[in-house]
């Protein structure tokens, strides 16, 4: 286990102040001494040689990487995958800067769906004053007026947003594997509108602003004596308070506070939000949805709240490694027959492609994603997902158009 430099500094004092606690009356002079000792140590710049300032680039460019022809993010110099431990011993900045990527990749994926795959970006609620939060879907240019199919995506829950399966396979694989490109230009090539959910972007964050609380010497009826031991006590008690949270973290972080997005609080209120506003107000005969991890489950809470809707114009279902649980949600029986019928849920498994997975809930068939895929390797609720292959026989779920739409290899 590890020690940090400042606690090498500071133990041999802690030591000596016990040790002289110990004693008579006589040291309690040295004690005195080596308190004032500590109290001049400025921790702000002692905790800053151990830990580098949370500072880092917000370009690709910045951080010395891109991402090469195969799609592949690799470092611009070296031409090495990236590094999570860049710092040896410093999890929590590796952890920061790791996520500061994280975040410039979600604009570049961005950047994707409306540059190379021609999606809008589409403002939601629909009706949002200029001053509210605010979040946005993605939809081709068809999406509402393609009177055959619609194609709708849901990703999992976690850092992930619209256009991505999941954070780590882009960053550790490549842009095929962890994000809904494949899916999108596939699907507008076979003749699909397309809708993007964002269904994690569910309010901002603003700085928390800062509350002065008036002392109660000012309003209480108390003896001044009695209010100035209190004072005195809270005083000493937010001191210690402040000495621990800046030797525990001296890089403090601005607090922040959330503003949730109207009707689209939640994963579950974004998809209902999106189905009244667009899927349900769109011409496509047959629309059908492909959703991983816990965007299965927002599905079937959308089932629950507009069961007759969704059967009226969903076709069919392709779920990989959904989390949702029929018997918790309450879904009713008219919805898991429905669910048996038209859904397919491909979970990770070591069996070949296809092939029947036990399950102990009464909804929609399981198969397995098949042994080499991202499902596989990752295993269940990871927030990474595995594009259908193309090998193997259409599956007999149901729905075999949404399948053969949807079973795209890796290779």
């Amino acid at each position: 286990m590890s020690i940090s430099l400042s606690s090498l500094i500071l133990l041999p004092i802690w030591i000596s102040m016990a040790q002289i606690q110990q004693g008579g009356p006589d040291e309690k002079e040295k004690t005195t001494a080596l308190k004032d000792l500590l109290s001049r140590i400025d921790l702000d710049e002692l905790m800053k040689k151990d830990e580098p300032p949370l500072d880092f680039p917000d370009t690709l460019e910045g951080f010395e990487y891109a991402f090469n022809e195969k799609g592949q993010l690799r470092h611009i110099k070296t031409g090495e995958p990236f590094v999570f431990n860049y710092r040896e011993d410093l999890h929590r900045w590796n952890q920061k800067r790791y996520e500061a990527l994280g975040e410039i990749i979600t604009k570049y994926v961005y950047e994707l769906l409306e540059k190379d795959c021609n999606l809008k970006k589409i403002s939601i609620p629909v009706d949002a004053t200029e001053s509210e939060p605010k979040s946005f879907i993605f939809m081709s240019e068809d999406a509402l007026t393609n009177p055959q199919k619609l194609m709708v995506l849901i990703h999992g829950s976690g850092v992930v947003r619209a256009g991505q399966w999941a954070r780590r396979l882009i960053i550790n694989e490549d842009l095929d594997s962890g994000t809904q490109i494949p899916f999108i230009k596939r699907a507008m090539d076979e003749g699909y509108g397309v809708i993007v959910l964002n269904p994690n972007e569910n309010y901002i964050e603003v700085e928390k602003p800062k509350i002065h609380v008036q002392s109660s010497s000012d309003s209480s009826d108390e003896p001044a004596e009695k209010r100035e031991r209190k004072d005195k006590v809270s005083k000493e008690t937010k001191k210690r308070r402040d000495f621990y949270e800046k030797y525990r973290n001296p890089q403090r972080e601005k607090e922040m506070m959330q503003l949730y997005i109207r009707e689209n609080g939640s994963p579950e209120e974004h998809a209902i939000y999106v189905w009244d506003h667009f899927i349900a107000q769109s011409a496509a005969e047959n629309v059908f949805f492909v959703a991983h991890s816990y965007g299965g489950l927002a599905f079937v809470e959308l089932m629950i709240q507009r069961e007759a809707d969704v059967k009226s114009k969903v076709t069919a279902v392709a779920l990989t490694d959904s989390v949702h649980n029929v018997w918790h949600q309450e879904a009713g029986k008219t919805i898991r027959e429905w669910m048996r019928e038209n859904c397919c849920n491909w979970v990770s498994s070591s069996e070949p492609l296809d092939t029947s997975v036990e399950s102990m809930l009464p909804d929609c068939p399981r198969v397995s994603a098949g042994p080499g895929s991202e499902l596989a390797r990752l295993g269940p609720g990871s927030g990474a997902s595995r594009r259908a292959p193309s090998r193997g026989p259409t599956s007999s779920c149901g729905a075999p158009r949404v399948w053969r739409c949807q079973r795209i290899s890796r290779t």
